[in-house]
Protein backbone atom coordinates (compact mmCIF):
# COMPACT_ATOMS: atom_id res chain seq x y z
CA UNK A 1 0.00 0.00 0.00
CA UNK A 2 1.61 3.56 -0.93
CA UNK A 3 1.73 6.31 1.62
CA UNK A 4 -1.24 8.01 -0.84
CA UNK A 5 -3.42 4.93 -0.22
CA UNK A 6 -2.84 4.43 3.60
CA UNK A 7 -3.67 8.21 3.67
CA UNK A 8 -7.14 7.90 1.85
CA UNK A 9 -7.57 4.55 3.59
CA UNK A 10 -7.05 6.06 7.34
CA UNK A 11 -9.31 9.59 6.40
CA UNK A 12 -12.98 10.09 6.99
CA UNK A 13 -14.99 9.98 4.18
CA UNK A 14 -18.14 11.97 5.26
CA UNK A 15 -20.63 11.33 7.09
CA UNK A 16 -22.32 7.41 6.88
CA UNK A 17 -25.31 7.44 4.68
CA UNK A 18 -26.99 4.79 2.12
CA UNK A 19 -27.15 6.70 -0.44
CA UNK A 20 -24.22 9.72 -0.65
CA UNK A 21 -26.42 11.20 -3.85
CA UNK A 22 -29.37 11.79 -1.69
CA UNK A 23 -26.90 13.74 1.14
CA UNK A 24 -25.00 16.67 -1.06
CA UNK A 25 -27.55 19.26 0.51
CA UNK A 26 -28.79 17.51 4.30
CA UNK A 27 -26.19 15.03 5.45
CA UNK A 28 -27.90 15.38 8.84
CA UNK A 29 -31.17 13.89 7.27
CA UNK A 30 -29.33 11.54 5.66
CA UNK A 31 -27.23 10.55 8.52
CA UNK A 32 -30.60 9.67 10.43
CA UNK A 33 -32.20 8.05 7.45
CA UNK A 34 -29.03 5.37 7.72
CA UNK A 35 -29.80 5.10 11.56
CA UNK A 36 -33.91 4.44 10.69
CA UNK A 37 -32.90 2.21 8.19
CA UNK A 38 -30.82 -0.33 9.87
CA UNK A 39 -32.74 0.15 13.32
CA UNK A 40 -35.90 -0.26 11.33
CA UNK A 41 -34.67 -3.76 9.85
CA UNK A 42 -32.96 -4.39 13.42
CA UNK A 43 -36.04 -3.64 15.80
CA UNK A 44 -38.38 -5.81 12.48
CA UNK A 45 -35.26 -9.41 13.55
CA UNK A 46 -35.43 -8.32 17.12
CA UNK A 47 -39.52 -8.95 17.74
CA UNK A 48 -39.42 -11.83 15.19
CA UNK A 49 -36.64 -13.39 17.37
CA UNK A 50 -38.10 -12.53 20.87
CA UNK A 51 -41.10 -13.72 19.76
CA UNK A 52 -39.67 -16.83 18.55
CA UNK A 53 -38.21 -17.53 21.95
CA UNK A 54 -41.53 -17.28 23.50
CA UNK A 55 -42.59 -19.84 21.36
CA UNK A 56 -44.13 -18.77 18.36
CA UNK A 57 -41.62 -18.52 14.58
CA UNK A 58 -44.10 -18.31 12.58
CA UNK A 59 -45.26 -14.76 13.66
CA UNK A 60 -43.29 -11.73 11.53
CA UNK A 61 -42.65 -8.56 12.77
CA UNK A 62 -45.93 -7.03 11.67
CA UNK A 63 -48.08 -10.14 13.21
CA UNK A 64 -45.57 -9.39 16.71
CA UNK A 65 -46.72 -5.78 16.35
CA UNK A 66 -50.92 -6.13 15.81
CA UNK A 67 -50.63 -8.81 18.77
CA UNK A 68 -49.26 -6.26 20.89
CA UNK A 69 -51.40 -3.33 20.00
CA UNK A 70 -54.33 -5.79 20.85
CA UNK A 71 -53.41 -6.76 24.00
CA UNK A 72 -52.73 -2.97 25.10
CA UNK A 73 -54.50 -1.56 27.63
CA UNK A 74 -56.49 -4.64 27.82
CA UNK A 75 -58.72 -3.21 25.30
CA UNK A 76 -60.51 -4.11 22.13
CA UNK A 77 -59.41 -2.46 19.05
CA UNK A 78 -61.12 -2.22 15.75
CA UNK A 79 -58.53 -2.75 12.73
CA UNK A 80 -58.48 1.10 11.84
CA UNK A 81 -57.74 1.86 15.27
CA UNK A 82 -54.71 -0.62 14.80
CA UNK A 83 -53.46 0.99 11.13
CA UNK A 84 -53.97 4.37 13.18
CA UNK A 85 -52.02 3.58 15.89
CA UNK A 86 -49.05 1.49 14.18
CA UNK A 87 -49.26 3.87 11.18
CA UNK A 88 -50.01 0.78 8.85
CA UNK A 89 -51.59 2.31 4.98
CA UNK A 90 -51.74 -0.92 3.14
CA UNK A 91 -54.73 -1.99 5.67
CA UNK A 92 -54.75 -5.45 4.38
CA UNK A 93 -51.57 -6.23 5.67
CA UNK A 94 -53.34 -5.89 9.18
CA UNK A 95 -56.18 -7.83 7.58
CA UNK A 96 -53.98 -10.74 6.94
CA UNK A 97 -51.95 -10.80 10.46
CA UNK A 98 -55.52 -10.72 12.17
CA UNK A 99 -56.75 -13.70 10.19
CA UNK A 100 -53.20 -15.22 11.22
CA UNK A 101 -53.35 -14.26 14.61
CA UNK A 102 -57.07 -15.50 15.13
CA UNK A 103 -56.21 -18.99 13.23
CA UNK A 104 -53.46 -19.40 15.75
CA UNK A 105 -55.82 -18.39 18.93
CA UNK A 106 -54.40 -15.58 20.03
CA UNK A 107 -56.84 -12.91 19.10
CA UNK A 108 -60.60 -13.39 18.29
CA UNK A 109 -63.18 -10.83 17.21
CA UNK A 110 -66.47 -9.90 18.16
CA UNK A 111 -68.56 -8.02 15.81
CA UNK A 112 -70.69 -4.75 17.62
CA UNK A 113 -72.85 -4.10 14.45
CA UNK A 114 -70.84 -3.35 11.22
CA UNK A 115 -67.50 -3.35 13.01
CA UNK A 116 -65.80 -5.91 14.55
CA UNK A 117 -63.60 -5.61 17.39
CA UNK A 118 -60.23 -7.78 18.33
CA UNK A 119 -58.79 -8.45 21.96
CA UNK A 120 -56.77 -11.52 23.15
CA UNK A 121 -57.06 -14.52 24.31
CA UNK A 122 -55.77 -15.74 26.92
CA UNK A 123 -53.08 -17.41 24.87
CA UNK A 124 -52.60 -14.26 23.39
CA UNK A 125 -52.33 -12.80 26.73
CA UNK A 126 -49.64 -15.64 28.05
CA UNK A 127 -47.87 -15.04 24.54
CA UNK A 128 -47.42 -11.24 25.60
CA UNK A 129 -46.42 -12.01 28.99
CA UNK A 130 -43.62 -14.26 27.73
CA UNK A 131 -42.55 -12.10 25.44
CA UNK A 132 -41.93 -9.37 28.08
CA UNK A 133 -40.32 -11.77 29.74
CA UNK A 134 -37.55 -12.24 27.54
CA UNK A 135 -37.87 -8.48 26.54
CA UNK A 136 -36.68 -7.60 30.00
CA UNK A 137 -33.68 -10.27 30.01
CA UNK A 138 -32.52 -10.04 26.17
CA UNK A 139 -32.51 -6.17 25.91
CA UNK A 140 -33.81 -4.14 28.65
CA UNK A 141 -31.28 -5.21 30.75
CA UNK A 142 -28.69 -4.79 27.87
CA UNK A 143 -30.06 -1.29 27.89
CA UNK A 144 -28.09 0.07 30.98
CA UNK A 145 -24.57 -0.72 29.13
CA UNK A 146 -25.20 1.39 26.49
CA UNK A 147 -25.29 4.25 29.16
CA UNK A 148 -28.85 6.00 27.30
CA UNK A 149 -30.66 7.56 30.42
CA UNK A 150 -34.75 6.82 30.16
CA UNK A 151 -34.69 10.58 29.81
CA UNK A 152 -32.80 10.30 26.59
CA UNK A 153 -35.06 7.27 25.37
CA UNK A 154 -37.84 9.72 26.18
CA UNK A 155 -36.33 12.61 23.62
CA UNK A 156 -35.44 9.83 20.81
CA UNK A 157 -38.90 8.51 21.28
CA UNK A 158 -40.38 12.02 20.66
CA UNK A 159 -38.54 13.09 17.83
CA UNK A 160 -38.93 10.21 16.31
CA UNK A 161 -42.76 10.49 16.16
CA UNK A 162 -42.07 14.28 15.27
CA UNK A 163 -40.13 12.76 12.22
CA UNK A 164 -42.59 10.57 11.37
CA UNK A 165 -45.65 13.41 11.12
CA UNK A 166 -42.14 15.36 8.63
CA UNK A 167 -42.39 12.01 6.58
CA UNK A 168 -46.24 11.69 6.06
CA UNK A 169 -46.27 15.63 4.83
CA UNK A 170 -43.57 15.07 2.85
CA UNK A 171 -45.10 11.89 1.25
CA UNK A 172 -48.59 13.53 0.73
CA UNK A 173 -46.91 16.48 -0.95
CA UNK A 174 -44.76 13.94 -3.03
CA UNK A 175 -48.19 12.38 -3.95
CA UNK A 176 -49.78 15.07 -5.27
CA UNK A 177 -46.65 16.19 -7.64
Amino acid sequence: MSQDDSRTAASPRGPIVSSEHLSRNAQELSEFEFGMIIASHAFQRWMVRCMTAAGLPELGSLDVLVLHSINHRERAKRQADICLVLNVEDTHTVTYALKKLGKLGLVEGEKHGKETFFRTTDQGRATCQRYAEIREACLVDSLSTLGIEREDLHRIAASLRAMSGLYDQAARSAASL
